[in-house]
């Protein structure tokens, strides 16, 4: 009889990604190393032109530059180790690796929900408040909001990743996932799941629909506030800043609320890996381009450093 054991921190895990197509695996690997590649180019971009142009020193952009650090961090949680995994045979990782992963993926997760829901308070208090803007987005409690995104994120993932490798995995190496995800995770395992279940059910709750409620009530108030201005261009600016920041809200909480808003054992994992693709992938390269093509301050903060640069 076999004897039932955990996997101990010397054993790893093998990650089967796309395996079942393995002749996508090439093709995945080229547009996936594109799209990590736009999302570093792209979120630098917005961090370093956010940094040298004083016209950009404002809340909207403060937070702007922490969603586009954010993105590069959670990018490269998990896509590094996919692509080396598309490449070659190997498609192993450590026990540590994972939880390590794991921990990063869900921290940056939950404080990119967080982080959504600063922005659009900003945008409701630059819209609907704007003789007091300047005294409610004052730039020390800016500061505690975006440092309150990521503490949220880093210390309810600690709590959450450890409960989940508490779980008996009774031997089992087989994530049929391309990282280290908690439904992927909690299928392996030979116990009644259904309490693990039951947290990630309300941890999504919290993170995830509590914050999409907040971002739309914000914009509800924004929309009802745009319905009764009669200048014609701050309607076109009210609808180009809040217009992107709404497209992004939609292209990651949509993907996300799909994976985690419905117990793992009734996810399709092929379809599972597909939808977590695109908000790991997908979603974090578009956001640059979403806040900067239609955006004037963007495009006026390039053409003025492309000045400085020629009048040097």
């Amino acid at each position: 009889m076999m004897m039932e054991k955990n996997i101990s921190s010397e054993d790893f895990f093998i990650l089967l990604g796309f395996s079942n197509w393995p002749h996508l695996e090439v093709v995945l690997f080229v547009v996936i190393l594109i799209f990590y590649l736009m999302t570093l180019t792209g979120n630098l971009f917005i961090i370093i032109l956010s940094y040298l142009d004083s016209h950009l020193h404002t809340p909207m952009y403060f937070f702007l530059s922490n969603l586009s650090f954010l993105d590069i961090c959670y990018t490269t949680s998990s896509i590094p180790q996919l692509l080396v995994n598309l490449w070659g045979p190997e498609k192993t990782i450590s026990y540590a690796g994972c939880m390590v992963q794991l921990y990063f993926v869900l921290a940056l997760g939950i404080a990119e929900c967080v982080l959504l829901v600063v922005m659009s308070y900003d945008r409701y208090a630059a819209v609907c408040r704007p003789l007091h803007y300047t005294v409610l987005m004052h730039p020390r409690f800016c500061c505690l909001l975006a440092a309150a995104s990521w503490v949220s994120g880093f210390t309810t993932s600690a709590l959450h990743s450890s409960y989940t490798f508490w779980i008996s995995l009774c031997g089992h190496r087989l994530v049929d996932h391309f990282f280290c995800e908690v439904p992927a995770l909690l299928r392996l395992s030979c116990v009644d799941t259904h309490a693990n279940e039951l947290i990630l059910m309300v941890m999504s709750s919290i993170f995830v629909l509590i914050p999409l409620i907040l971002i739309l009530t914000s914009y509800g108030a924004i929309a009802w506030a745009v319905l009764s201005m009669q200048s014609t261009t701050g309607l076109q600016k009210v609808f180009r800043t809040c217009g992107a920041h709404l497209m992004v809200v939609s292209l990651f909480f949509i993907p996300v609320m799909c994976i985690y808003l419905q117990p793992p054992s009734e996810n399709s994992p092929d379809q599972g890996k597909f939808i977590a693709l695109f908000y790991t992938v997908v979603t974090p390269s578009l956001n640059p381009l979403i806040y900067s093509l239609r955006n004037k301050d963007v495009r006026g903060a390039v053409k003025r450093l492309m000045g400085w640069e020629w009048g040097m």
